[in-house]
């Protein structure tokens, strides 16, 4: 490339999608799945606000969970839609750093709260004493805080890693969204420094928080253990192997995407697992983390009467 060539020569970037062939089927389950996650997670959130009896950090942190898990979805999903509908399969230069941007900044978000609120249940159930004391509404923003602070760092970098190298030709992404690992493979030079970069930081976002759960969860699991009620273990039982299964789907996908020293070379595989972490796991999470749970049945039916009420009136 002649010096003092712009190096971001592409103008747009062509999405080959999901699969090769998209038919009615296809797009009538990608709807569906997405009209569930947004009715599932605003739903959540707006029960949550309404209902004085979960004005608590779980809840709360619960609320900025289902909040990601929107934002995080909406990126992907009606662009995705919008290609099963139109022969346009493009997508600019600066949308493709918008949205890998945003990605990465819910992505890394949603790692860090996840190991927060495994951390808030770890004093609920180990320290339930000393709960409100240490998780304090103070705290809980000032954590909410700390999940943005880093998902906004981890974005940057790894968002001006990929960007900073010159795309000058190849323009057409093996995926449905521009994913870090695809994109990396249409630089017009060597990126074996910006691969070991997304390795390095993808580990730092994951194996810390990671490391949080299961340390929480194993703290969790022998105070349940020590519980003398055979039922009151059997529901703590159930209830933390829902959460932990949410946990594996979310984690292994994205171990198996970003965690790998060649993140980008098995792209069909790469996109059925994106599919987890975009689509699958933001639908499951309020069902995962709040229909088992007596006080949220209850808040959603008393906010379904007052809805009700509201409209007889």
């Amino acid at each position: 490339m002649a010096s003092g060539q712009n190096h971001s020569t592409v103008p747009r970037f062509i999405l080959l999608g999901l699969t090769d062939g998209a038919d009615q089927k296809q797009l009538l389950f990608a709807t569906f799945l997405y009209l569930v996650t947004l009715v599932g997670n605003l739903g959540l959130i707006d029960v949550i606000r309404a209902s004085s009896t979960l004005h608590t950090p779980m809840y709360f942190l619960l609320s900025v969970l289902s909040f990601l898990d929107v934002c995080n979805s909406s990126l992907f999903t009606p662009r995705l839609l919008i290609s099963f509908l139109t022969v346009d399969q493009s997508i600019s230069f600066e949308g493709c750093v918008v949205q890998m941007a945003l990605m990465t900044l819910h992505g890394s978000g949603e790692c860090v709260l996840l190991s927060i609120m495994a951390y808030d249940r770890f004093v609920a159930i180990c320290h339930p004493l000393l709960y409100h004391s240490i998780m304090s509404k103070r705290l809980c923003v000032q954590l909410v805080g700390l999940t943005y602070a880093v998902g906004g760092f981890i974005s940057a970098v790894q968002t001006g890693n990929v960007f900073s190298l010159p795309y000058c030709g190849p323009n057409v992404i093996d995926h449905y969204f521009c994913d870090i690992p695809p994109v990396l493979q249409l630089a017009c030079s060597d990126t074996t420094v910006a691969n070991v970069i997304l390795l390095i930081f993808s580990a730092l976002t994951t194996v810390p928080t990671v490391s949080v759960i299961l340390v929480s969860y194993a703290y969790i699991l022998v105070t349940i253990c020590g519980m003398r009620s055979l039922e009151a273990q059997r529901k703590a039982f159930s209830t933390c192997a829902s959460h932990l299964t949410a946990l594996c789907l979310f984690y292994g996908s994205v171990f198996l995407v970003y965690v790998q020293p060649n993140p980008g070379s098995v792209s069909a595989y790469n996109k059925i697992l994106s599919v987890f972490y975009t689509i699958v796991i933001p639908m499951l999470n309020p069902p995962v983390y709040s229909l088992r749970n007596k006080d949220v049945k209850a808040a959603v039916l008393l906010r379904v009467l007052n809805l009700s009420r509201k409209q007889i009136c």
